[in-house]
């Protein structure tokens, strides 16, 4: 049998497909140049996602408690400061206003009333001061009549000796200056009188005058009171602190509400920032006043202009209600983030007008 001599024929060498070639290098010095990009990028800039829009949020809180009778506001209602957003039922605050202004004219009369007795007891004062200069009047004239009594009786004694005179002539003497020392007697009685009842009338005066302050202060007291139920009155209408845009209201006509209860808020929408929450380890180049480029989710197309307002003087975990103790258990590191204020520049912006509080945006920090 012949035998046949067979060989493999070589196989021909398969040839690299040039597109993958090429897409392959398209595609390193493509990631090369966004790697290199973004590390350019990083050098000058620092970024986070970690931040939402913010804005002045005034809460509705009532004063004094009470029915509400008047809801004046919708949700969503555009508001401007000092307008009325409810009403509550006033018929008991007047009623205390009334009873007030009661209690103070009854301390007016009794200030009139104090001054009345006391304009009377001054008359009195004058009345018995007056009183006590003609009895020493009367006195002096009585002092004369018994000096010439005395001179009288004593000559009269004499005469009568040597029976110059009668006898009855010596008693009428005696007699006469007898009753002039009982009359400067009786004079001394009165003007002992009317001395105690000037002291008496006296005394009264100064109570009177204490009386009048006294009035006076209650007078004070009175129209605190009514100032106060004024104000308390003034409290049944609730007004906005803000010009902004009523949240949700949640209350109806006919409800009870507590003082210090909050029932709804109103956005000050037209005033608006932004807090980036970034990380520890990106602050080192970050100052004040450095230029800021923000994104918002809802405009992703818009650049708002912004600049780097203050830092936070703690970490957001600082403020949590339950903060980190680091002290008690096992210690693990974690980067914690500082609170940044970041505000718009570009007033002219129409699209801040929408930004509403606790929109998420992208914060990109020029460094140089």
């Amino acid at each position: 049998m012949e035998a046949t001599n067979t060989s493999a024929a070589p196989v021909p060498p398969k040839k690299r497909n040039p597109v993958f070639i090429i897409i392959l290098a398209l595609l390193v010095i493509g990631g090369a140049w966004f790697g290199f990009t973004k590390y350019q990028h990083s050098l000058h800039h620092e970024e986070t996602d970690d931040a939402q829009v913010s804005a002045d949020i005034s809460p509705v809180i009532p004063r004094i408690g009470g029915y509400i009778t008047e809801v004046r506001v919708k949700d969503n209602q555009w508001v401007k400061s000092g307008d009325t957003l409810l009403v509550l039922d006033n018929r008991d605050y007047m009623i205390r206003l009334e009873q007030a202004e009661a209690a103070l004219a009854t301390s007016q009369s009794n200030l009139n009333s104090a001054k009345a007795n006391t304009n009377a007891a001054k008359s009195n004062i004058a009345t018995t001061q007056a009183s006590v200069g003609t009895i020493n009047a009367q006195i002096e004239a009585v002092k004369v009549t018994l000096w010439r009594a005395t001179q009288d009786f004593e000559r009269y004694a004499n005469l009568v000796k040597d029976h110059s005179v009668t006898q009855q002539q010596y008693e009428q003497a005696l007699a006469a200056k007898e009753s002039a020392e009982k009359q400067i007697a009786i004079l001394e009685e009165q003007k002992k009188q009317a001395l105690q009842q000037t002291n008496s009338v006296t005394e009264q005066s100064n109570a009177t005058a204490q009386q009048i302050e006294i009035a006076g202060t209650n007078i004070r007291q009175r129209q605190v009171d009514v100032d106060a139920a004024k104000l308390n009155l003034s409290y049944t209408v609730i007004t906005a602190q803000q010009d902004g845009l009523v949240s949700k209201v949640n209350v109806q006509p006919g409800q009870f509400v507590q003082p210090g209860q909050a029932l709804f808020s109103v956005v000050h929408s037209e005033n608006v920032w932004v807090i980036a929450n970034f990380k520890e380890t990106q602050l080192n180049k970050m100052v004040v006043g450095q230029k800021v480029t923000i994104k918002a989710d809802a405009f992703s197309k818009h650049k708002f202009e912004a600049i780097l307002s203050s830092f936070s003087p703690a970490t957001g975990s600082t403020f949590a209600l339950l903060p980190a103790d680091n002290a008690s258990g096992n210690f693990v590191k974690v980067v914690q983030r500082l609170p940044v204020r970041i505000e718009f520049t570009d007033k002219t912006d129409s699209l801040i007008k929408r930004l509403r509080p606790g929109m998420n945006v992208q914060v990109d920090v020029h460094l140089n």
